[in-house]
């Protein structure tokens, strides 16, 4: 396409118009040949505005909004020549994302429980053509993240179209409260906080939620992320179906999930394990919560605070097993990612290794093991070969069970590998 466009342009090599190509929506910096006006009007490129990316031949390869403080100099929003970048647009977009939660959680709830799009992502950056912002949904509360200087300035136009594109669902919205205060930000410039938007705000940053039948209370304002981890909400009822008349030992276990989830479907007992103190408290009192037995004299549920590299080792000794609730005959490793970058993936894929090789060493044989990978830089093969190292190394052969991903509401767009970050597999071992 060779007509002219109403849009400042951003010409890219040869390299970038490829990527571009292969289905990836970001022009890096080192990418850009440069930037040129508008050859309708000569307006000049602007901060966080809509531009044409095009490549030296005029070729056009998409309307992207512009970053000039960051590495990642734009993102695709559009690859149609016929957009108009109005608040039509933009509802659309909002639309879209919002239907395919409803279309891809709503037949899965669990039988009496609540629908599966009570807690949710609603939004998720570029795998939803909305580059830079995330948007979860705890109950009547929306939780929103802003990364870039392009959705910062689309703020308060996206704000109300996302109230009213959940609302007309019949799905209540009291609030959006605002986690602007991720490091990703200082990279495009924009300054760090968090807090109720204006435009509808409430008073508490601590709620209650419920995913698969279990209550949490949630800190918006304190916790990790927007609040808590909803990609692994199908995962989690994965070791809820083996759980039954098992002893678990949840590693890494933030504020409890997959142990609740294996206390309801029936667990014997659950050993709750995080080196965070706040995680464990709070881990103590969800499960409190939910009316599990976690002071009495034999209770089904009791919690350690330690690190899981160090605390593992020392189950092999079988009195400190014993004492700890063991032995367990189902681990979860559901640890943070071990790199954020390509540069650290050869130390990952040995963090994952002997973290997974330690859980193998203490399970028996037809015990099972849950195991995920949270970074987007160790693929699902690094990951996959990893495990496998792991149970060389200690003698153990793994049957596979099943392997999974990132829920649906946490969409992977295939041609930016970037979406596919979260890789879960269960193991027997035998």
């Amino acid at each position: 396409m060779k007509q002219l466009r109403n849009y400042p342009r951003l010409v890219v090599s040869r390299k970038g118009a490829r990527l571009l190509r292969s289905g990836h929506p970001w022009v890096f910096a080192g990418e850009v040949l440069r930037m040129e006006p508008s050859p309708v009007d000569g307006s000049e490129v602007q901060n966080g505005g809509i531009v044409d990316v095009v490549e030296e031949n005029g070729t056009w390869q998409g309307a992207a909004l512009v970053s000039l403080a960051s590495t990642i100099r734009a993102r695709i929003v559009s690859r149609n020549p016929n957009d108009q970048f109005d608040e039509g647009f933009w509802h659309r977009r909002l639309e879209w994302a919002w239907q395919h939660r409803l279309s891809t959680l709503s037949g899965r709830s669990l039988a009496g429980c609540e629908d599966d799009t009570t807690c949710c992502r609603v939004v998720f950056s570029e795998a939803d053509g909305l580059p830079g912002l995330v948007v979860d949904k705890y109950e009547d509360v929306l939780v929103s993240q802003v990364g870039t200087v392009g959705m910062e300035l689309l703020r308060p136009m996206l704000y109300p179209l996302l109230l009213d594109v959940v609302r007309s669902s019949n799905h209540d919205v009291v609030g959006i409260y605002e986690r602007n205060d991720g490091s990703v930000r200082e990279k495009e410039g924009l300054r760090r906080y968090k807090g109720w938007w204006d435009g509808a705000s409430t008073t508490d940053e601590r709620i209650l939620v419920r995913e698969n039948g279990v209550r949490y209370r949630l800190d918006l304002e304190n916790s990790q992320k927007t609040g808590f981890f909803l990609d692994q909400k199908y995962n989690r009822r994965a070791v809820r179906e083996l759980a039954r008349n098992r002893r678990v030992l949840d590693c890494f276990c933030h504020v409890g999930p997959f142990g609740l989830n294996a206390l309801a479907g029936g667990a014997a007992f659950v050993r709750f394990v995080d080196v965070s103190k706040t995680a464990i408290d709070l881990a103590r009192s969800n499960a409190s919560l939910n009316g599990h037995d976690v002071e009495g004299d034999n209770p089904n549920a009791a919690f350690t605070c330690a690190d899981v590299l160090e605390y593992l080792p020392t189950l092999r000794n079988r009195q400190q097993m014993r004492e700890e609730g063991g032995p367990f005959d189902l681990i979860v490793l559901d640890p943070p990612a071990f790199t954020k970058s390509r540069s650290t993936v050869r130390n990952a894929s040995r963090g994952y290794r002997d973290i997974n090789a330690a859980a193998l060493r203490l399970l028996p044989r037809g015990g099972y093991l849950a195991t995920c990978s949270c970074s987007m830089h160790m693929t699902r093969d690094l990951f996959a070969q990893a495990v496998a190292e792991a149970a060389h190394s200690v003698n153990r052969q793994l049957k596979q069970v099943e392997e999974r991903q990132q829920a649906p509401d946490h969409p992977i767009l295939w041609g930016f590998d970037e979406s596919h970050y979260l890789d879960f597999f269960v193991f027997q071992v035998v």
